[in-house]
């Protein structure tokens, strides 16, 4: 077994315990010691829990790998564990069941495999690289859709971007024909493009938690995917996504004016 594929195996048991933890936070409104980071920037007592527990599994099993998260931070490595503990939080905070644990995996800056677990919808995604894209263990794939007068795209609202764009974004999806809609997760967004239940998802700004899942398991289900990691500062300070159908992926781009996708 390869030393990715260790990490591979290794990390399907250590996501799956994160998600019953952060579920039993969930379940549990009393223990969620909600507060605000900034504007629609939620936090909870849940985020740092899963995320110090991920680290302490990952220093016990590879110490030298290096974690990077949305809570703690970190930096670049070799071989590098990137984390958001809950992906969603304002959903997670409201009782909203459209959350997740995210968690990829990098060599050398290449996403190799990643993780989504919605365990409160019992949802497991799970990707690596050369190897297809799965739901619960079966195969999943991106929509063969090629009209975009009849997809449905999500579009990432980022309070790090002008309110103007997005709304420019919105209203020329509208105007070609597409419906629109927003989950508020970004990993979740990428999720359900890999299993074909939108046609696209597309964010101004996003950072590397959010989406070090979500490139890998996209990519495997056959959608197109921007170089997200591409250059030095997508790990501090994110980029734009864009992630589609291939039929379509295109015209979305064209559509929603990101730059460098």
């Amino acid at each position: 077994m390869t030393d990715a594929a260790l990490r591979f195996a290794a990390a399907e048991t250590i996501v799956r315990d994160l998600g019953a933890f952060a579920l039993a936070y969930f379940n549990d409104r009393d223990r969620l010691g909600i507060t605000m980071k900034g504007a629609q920037d939620w936090l909870t007592v849940a985020d740092g829990a899963v995320e110090a527990r991920f680290r302490e599994k990952i220093a016990a099993l590879f110490p030298g790998d290096g974690v990077m998260g949305e809570e703690q931070g970190g930096a670049s490595a070799d071989r590098l564990w990137i984390i958001d503990p809950i992906d969603g939080t304002a959903n997670f905070a409201h009782g909203d069941l459209q959350w997740c644990v995210s968690v990829g995996y990098l060599e050398r800056g290449v996403p190799v495999f990643g993780y989504i677990f919605a365990p409160a919808l019992n949802e497991l995604y799970s990707a690596m690289s050369g190897q297809g894209a799965f739901l619960n263990g079966r195969r999943i794939k991106a929509s063969d859709s090629a009209d975009i007068g009849r997809a449905t795209l999500e579009i990432g609202w980022s309070n790090r971007r002008p309110l103007e764009k997005y709304l420019a974004q919105v209203e020329a999806c509208y105007r070609a024909g597409a419906s629109v809609k927003r989950g508020a997760s970004g990993a979740l967004g990428m999720a359900h493009v890999a299993a074909g239940r939108t046609d696209g998802y597309a964010e101004a700004h996003i950072n590397a938690w959010d989406v070090a899942a979500g490139v890998v398991l996209a990519r495997e289900a056959g959608a197109y995917v921007n170089d997200f990691f591409a250059g030095s500062t997508a790990l501090t300070q994110g980029n734009p996504i864009l992630c589609a159908a291939p039929g379509i992926a295109e015209t979305m781009r064209k559509l929603v004016a990101l730059d460098g996708v």
